[in-house]
Order: structure tokens, then sequence, then C-alpha cells
């Protein structure tokens, strides 16, 4: 038998830490799962899925309470759990949720946290102001060889094959 679910939403409020009485951390939160399509009105829906850390998982917990805020991305992987309990006027009511046995932090560290963006280094500010798509060349490079292209590099025809050279003029 297999009781497994994979979950990836954004989550619909800050997460929240509690401690079990002999001391162990368990957090809880709500995810907002799209759907992958739309209703008869033409608009997506989502569905909004209790998550629980178990207590066997306090670490995990810690984490997710420091981590997770409302609207953060995350991905959950573990197992789908129904219980049962007796409100105050002894009905009985079911609770349905996924207990986490792992959680991935999918959004960027600054997002939805209330943090302001740090200054960036300067190496980034340089890489932005460059061509998309190109690097900056290492330290001590000194250009491109006579022929125009980087050292080791194979001839290659005008489609990318490699161009029909004498053995001898292939560098390795």
């Amino acid at each position: 038998m297999l009781n497994r679910v994979v979950l990836i939403g954004r989550l619909t409020k800050d997460s929240e830490l509690r401690y079990t009485p002999n001391g162990k951390a368990t957090c809880s939160f709500t995810l907002a799962c799209d759907r992958q399509f739309k209703n008869a009105q033409g608009e997506k829906e989502a569905d909004f899925i209790p998550c629980s850390v178990p207590p066997y998982k306090d670490k995990l917990a810690e984490l997710c309470a420091n981590y997770l805020a409302k609207g953060n991305m995350a991905a959950v992987d573990g197992r789908i759990q129904i219980r049962t309990y007796n409100d105050k006027d002894g009905q009985k009511r079911y609770v349905t949720e996924v207990i986490a046995e792992d959680v991935r932090f999918l959004s960027p560290k600054n997002e939805g946290a209330g943090q302001t963006q740090s200054q960036q280094p300067p190496a980034q500010q340089q890489r932005q102001s460059s061509p998309p798509g190109s690097m900056p060349p290492p330290p001590g490079y000194q250009g491109a060889p006579p022929s125009g292209r980087p050292p080791g590099s194979v001839p290659t025809s005008q489609y990318g094959h490699p161009a029909n050279i004498p053995d001898s003029e292939i560098p390795f």
C-alpha cells in the first residue's frame, strides 16, 4: 500500500510554530495549489491544503517557521492523514491534512519575508551590464587566438558539426 503526496504551492499565511509538552517543535501551514483547468466562468481555481510538520521532524518544523512566510512558494513531500476529534458540542469532526516528511523552499531568500533586498556585490553588477549570454573572461585571459576560436576548440562547419580537417590540426 502507498500513501504519498507531492505538492507545490504558495503559503496562504505565515507558518505557525508550536511545541509539544515534551519540547518538540511542530509547524503547520496551508498551501494554495493551482488547479490545471479553469471553471465554467473561465477562471483558475486553487485548492487550499493544510500541511503539518510532525514533532519527530522538529528541526524541519523550526526551519519552516523561520523561512516560510505568506506568499512563499514551497514543495511538500509527505502523506495524507485523516484524524478525528470531538468539538465543544460533542460532534465528531474530521481533519484531512498532509503530514510533511520533506519541505523545499522554492522562493528566493528575500521574497515574502518582509526583508529588503541588499545591494548586489560589484561582480554581479558587472555581469548584469554585459550582453545576455556572455560571461566575463577568466583571470589572466589574453584574448582569442588568431584563428578566432577559443583555445582547445575544434573547428566547425557553418552547421555546427566538426569540419573536415586533417587529424594533425585537431588540438587534442
